[in-house]
């Protein structure tokens, strides 16, 4: 019973296909014509190890001869990436025949030197060869650590292959701890890549059938071990078809049907003994004694006698001895390792400490030179700052007054036609009172009527243009006084097209050659707004004023339309005003709804160009000559409109085309 309880355990734990190389017996013919056709000898020394891998399904003492040639060759050489790939080659091999302390060896000693190269692929290489030799003897812990070291590299270097590798072997420790729901946890996790790497499948069928067994559906598990069976053969992999025999055989007999179960343990230990590998042989030998114990005493003991020597040979007390050894040696190893680590991390701790005090000091120095330096240069901006404050009031007195100067021009020529007409029928209502007195002595008293009637007409015109003439002077007045911040019932649509007659009249009374179309387009839904009607006043002439600029110097850049052939540029400036939103309710006198009152002011001139437009509400930010602008003007605007007024202030333009400035008032 004992020999077969081991039987059963070497059949589901020997589960360790071909993969590092991906190679199989069906690879060997293209990777000799590679070989003879390589006088590398680095390439050839790879070539070697995977012909070694392809072999070792079929003809395992081609891969011994084949390792160790490469192990020569790479050490001749220092060449450290073949020497770790011989190495793992050997490290199998051994394993399979039943050397685990050597074969545990030679995958340690691949694995120190991975790691000292760096070569990420070669460690996680060497890894799963040094857990699959504790997989073999059983170490369920040990297996896990060096899996989940390699999963943690492949994390950084990832590849697609090894990473199904891990995963496998990961499902074996799994199912070796009877944790079968992890275990076929671990083959979901990767079943999806078997279609990329079908040599996988057989192995997986077999994972599959012993987590079945385990679960005593036996039935299902020769299912899945058919399966392993079939693509073993059909791959002439014999090493793995001999382990699926020998499993299989084992559920046969839990079965009772012992003619399978003696076909497929002769079978396994037939391939077994072909490939000299000793766990198979053992495996298939103990099957076997316990099978015919009962009905063939004879056969029994030849069996017994074959897995007794099997069982000595791999498991003798010199050999767990030996493993023991190299496991220790291992161990020290990786405590030297982290003692190392350690070692360097607290001397760079000491570094690192021992820089943050020097960088304290310095600090400290340079904020005590800084600070010294502060308190004399606050002296220094306190007084630079009262000289900026008074610079800046000065400045914007000077935009101010700026603007009150081109309103003045405006007004002047606006005040003038009042004037006029003032004193023309001043002058004409003296010719009539000299007439009327002329026909009121004749006692023409008719005539003195109709004189009377024209000198009455004369005096309310007088009396009309008289108030015209004041009003304007009041506007001026309003106008150049400081605002007080009061809102006040303005229409807006007479406030828009008085300051664009003065504007316009302003611009021609500095330059008569100058010339422009205006128009305008009033919304008379609008009605009265409350606004500061200063401050919104000022708003609409810079604006206005900024129009007439702009299309004065693109006419003085377009070309004179003789000299070109072209239509001569016609300069335009409109204004409009748009009420957006609900109109007001209760009538024309009633109080405001929730509605937007909109201004703009457009021109067709040159644009403004994309690469300033964010900097055009910035103060000092101008585009004119110096000395034709202080930059103030739709810095003073955009802070009237927005803190002011609660509006906003937006700018539309295409360069080469115009520009449009958009005024938005709450209309309540």
């Amino acid at each position: 019973m004992r020999l077969l309880l081991i039987a059963t355990l070497l059949s589901l734990s020997c589960c360790n296909p071909v993969f590092a190389q991906r190679e199989s017996y069906g690879d060997v013919p293209a990777l000799l014509q590679k070989l003879s056709a390589t006088t590398s000898d680095t390439a050839r020394i790879m070539i070697k190890c995977r012909l070694g891998e392809a072999y070792r399904s079929n003809a395992p003492d081609t891969s011994f001869l084949l390792a160790t040639e490469a192990l020569t060759k790479s050490k001749e050489i220092s060449f450290e990436k073949g020497e770790v790939h011989a190495l793992v080659l050997l490290c199998v091999m051994y394993r399979e025949k039943g050397e685990l302390p050597y074969a545990l060896e030679l995958g340690l000693e691949a694995l120190r030197i991975a790691e000292k190269e760096k070569l990420s692929y070669e460690q996680v290489y060497a890894l799963i060869r040094v857990a699959v030799v504790y997989i073999s003897v059983r170490d369920a812990e040990k297996a896990t650590t060096y899996l989940k070291r390699a999963d943690k590299v492949l994390k950084e270097n990832y590849d697609v292959y090894q990473w199904v590798v891990v995963q496998y072997f990961l499902g074996v420790v799994y199912e070796q701890t009877n944790d079968l729901d992890a275990a076929e946890k671990q083959i979901k996790l990767y079943e999806l890549k078997l279609q990329e790497f079908p040599d996988w499948f057989l192995v997986t069928s077999r994972l599959r059938a012993n987590i079945a067994v385990k679960r005593n559906q036996l039935p299902l598990a020769i299912q899945y071990y058919r399966q392993s069976y079939a693509a073993g053969i059909a791959e002439s992999a014999n090493r793995e078809t001999a382990t699926t025999c020998n499993a299989m055989a084992a559920v046969f007999k839990k079965l009772g049907q012992v003619d399978s179960a003696i076909y497929y343990a002769k079978e396994g230990l037939r391939l077994g003994q072909e490939l000299d590998y000793r766990n198979r042989i053992l495996a298939a030998s103990s099957l076997l004694a316990e099978i015919y114990a009962e009905s063939d005493p004879k056969e029994a003991v030849k069996y017994f006698q074959m897995a007794s020597a099997m069982k000595d040979s791999l498991y003798g007390v010199q050999k767990v001895l030996q493993l023991q050894s190299s496991t220790m040696k291992e161990q020290e190893r990786q405590t030297e390792l982290e003692a190392a680590r350690l070692a360097y991390q607290n001397k760079m701790k000491q570094w690192v400490m021992l820089g943050g005090i020097a960088v304290v000091v310095i600090v400290a120095l340079i904020l005590y030179r800084n600070n010294r330096q502060k308190h004399r240069t606050n002296k220094v901006l306190e007084r630079t700052l009262t000289d900026l404050r008074t610079t800046q009031s000065q400045l914007v007195q000077s935009e101010k007054m700026a603007s009150l100067g081109e309103l003045t021009a405006g007004i002047a020529h606006e005040i003038q036609n009042p004037l006029n007409f003032v004193n023309n029928f001043s002058e004409v209502n003296d010719e009539l009172l000299k007439e009327l007195r002329a026909e009121a002595e004749k006692g023409n008293l008719d005539e003195v009527k109709a004189i009377a009637k024209d000198i009455e007409f004369n005096s309310e015109k007088i009396n009309h243009h008289g108030k015209r003439a004041d009003s304007i002077v009041k506007g001026m007045l309003q106008h150049s006084r400081t605002s007080n911040g009061q809102k006040e019932s303005t229409d807006i649509n007479a406030l828009c097209d008085d300051y664009l007659r003065l504007a316009y009249h302003g611009l021609r009374a500095k330059d008569k050659s100058f010339n422009a179309t205006t128009k305008t387009d009033f919304d008379n839904s609008i009605g009265k707004i409350n606004v500061v009607p200063q401050d919104l006043g000022r708003v609409i002439l810079n604006l206005i004023n900024n129009a007439f600029y702009a299309v004065n110097e693109k006419q003085k850049q377009s070309p004179h339309p003789l000299k070109g052939g072209i239509e001569p540029y016609q300069p335009i400036v409109t204004i409009s005003t748009k009420r957006l939103g609900s109109p007001p309710s209760g009538g024309d006198g009633g109080k405001p709804g929730s509605y937007r009152v909109e201004i703009r002011v457009a021109d067709n001139g040159n644009g403004i160009p994309q690469k300033i437009l964010d900097k055009i509400f910035q103060p000092f930010f101008t585009t004119k000559p110096t000395g034709q602008g202080t930059g103030l003007g739709l810095s003073l605007a955009y802070d009237l409109i927005t803190k002011g007024h609660g509006g906003k202030l937006k700018v539309e333009t295409k360069e080469g085309e115009g520009s449009g400035f958009i005024i938005q008032l709450p209309a309540n």
